[in-house]
């Protein structure tokens, strides 16, 4: 099976090419290197040092023996879409070039909407692409199980039964009650790509994934074939400042009170879920929601369960709760399902507690890279007022959007250049 990754050069991109590629099956990849930069833009880098794109190719040749084809390009350019999709003719798309991060899409104005636009504009230039070249082609969109919010009912795999002053609907979009420009962006997503399929008979799973945690997959038989790992308030997880302030001998910050709980999954794992959606592709019009993760933990478990395992280390981390700089619940009912992948045949590999103790083997050997980056850790970015870190560079232009209809030349100039 041919299948395209749109964000491969992305925490999660990456590690899905080496595991598909592992698995038989032909890669292709397209990125526009946006996130390196807007990592930078907020004064921060990768703990684990990435090389160029051209580099990280190389590296699969010479360790994997297999190869990735690449596309330099933005998926908010059409054309460049139209192109790509029109020489490659992916059996499925796995769509993950969006801009990812919450806290980023809270700095100010121009992040929420450069968020907003681009996700949504680079989801509906797929799903034209899709329609009009390979209909016959599975879309595998990543939503986010931050689309829900926080509901005081279990939380359905997309649908539910909805009965209300004595009448009932069968089948009926789960409510979503997200909680940043981020999470909007991806509830709109999800509404697009059901609309897609409905209209155009289009094939689509949208992959409700918990947060992921951890940097290795059985794929990674080198450090040089690493995925990134973000650490600081705007790009990293809860979890990953928590190893991190643990590693610097910073407290353990909790937002709050730390009750606020969501699902996660482990990195290999997540691949795992991620393959089997490309495998067990869907008919033709339906759209098919999953939950991707595998058990729920409050900000203060994680905070718990990063102290103790610090102590393995000989390292004595302090927890102390700090202003939560969000608007969300801290003290809610969560219960998502997730049923769906189990019947396609997923198994929980890896426990949170043991990935946590190889963050911490892992990111020792790059204490210095931390300790340069010590002051991002903290949060900074208010959801009611913005940013009030200073960034090391102005913020990432926003492109122009391209929805020019495409011409019968060759892809647009340097969307075939490789590296960033």
């Amino acid at each position: 099976m041919k299948v395209l990754i749109t964000g491969i050069d992305g925490y999660t991109g990456w590690p899905l090419a080496l595991h598909l590629l592992g698995r038989g099956h032909e890669v292709v990849g397209i990125d526009n290197f946006v996130t390196r930069r807007r990592v930078k833009e907020v004064g921060s880098w990768s703990a684990t040092p990435i090389g160029t794109f051209p580099r990280r190719q190389s590296a699969v040749e010479e360790l994997l023996g297999k190869s990735i084809a690449f596309h330099r390009g933005d998926v908010t350019n059409y054309a460049f879409v139209h192109r790509v999709l029109e020489l490659e003719r992916p059996d499925a798309v796995v769509h993950l070039g969006e801009q990812r991060s919450a806290p980023y899409s809270m700095i100010d104005v121009h992040h929420a909407v450069r968020t907003q636009t681009e996700n949504i504009s680079g989801t509906i230039n797929l799903l034209y692409a899709m329609r009009d070249l390979v209909p016959e082609s599975h879309l595998v969109k990543m939503g986010t199980m931050g689309e829900y919010g926080t509901p005081n009912i279990d939380i359905a795999e997309g649908f539910f039964d909805v009965e209300w002053r004595g009448r009932t609907d069968a089948h009926l979009p789960f409510p979503r009650q997200a909680g940043s420009w981020y999470h909007w962006s991806k509830v709109h997503d999800s509404g697009n790509v059901l609309f897609a399929t409905r209209v155009w008979g289009l094939r689509a799973t949208d992959v409700m994934q918990g947060v992921v945690y951890g940097i290795r997959t059985p794929e990674m038989v080198d450090d040089r074939l690493l995925t990134r790992f973000d650490f600081d308030e705007v790009w990293g997880t809860a979890l990953n400042r928590f190893v991190v302030e643990a590693l610097l001998g910073l407290p353990i910050t909790p937002y709050g009170k730390g009750g606020q709980t969501r699902g996660y999954i482990a990195l290999e794992d997540s691949m795992q879920s991620l393959r089997l959606s490309v495998e067990n592709p869907v008919g033709r019009g339906e759209y098919r929601v999953v939950n991707q993760f595998d058990a729920a933990y409050s900000v203060n478990q994680l905070a718990e369960i990063t102290r103790d395992v610090a102590r393995e280390f000989s390292i004595e981390a302090r927890i102390e709760h700090v202003p939560n700089p969000r608007v969300e619940s801290e003290d809610h009912y969560y219960h998502p399902l997730h049923e769906k992948l189990p019947a396609m045949g997923y198994r929980r590999t890896r426990e949170l507690t043991e990935v946590v103790r190889e963050l911490f083997r892992d990111l020792r050997k790059y204490r210095r890279r931390l300790e340069q980056k010590r002051s991002v850790v903290l949060p900074a970015t208010d959801w009611r007022k913005g940013t009030s870190r200073p960034a090391e560079l102005a913020p990432t232009p926003m492109p122009a959007l391209s929805t020019a209809p495409p011409t019968p030349t060759a892809l647009p100039e340097g969307s075939l250049a490789h590296g960033p």
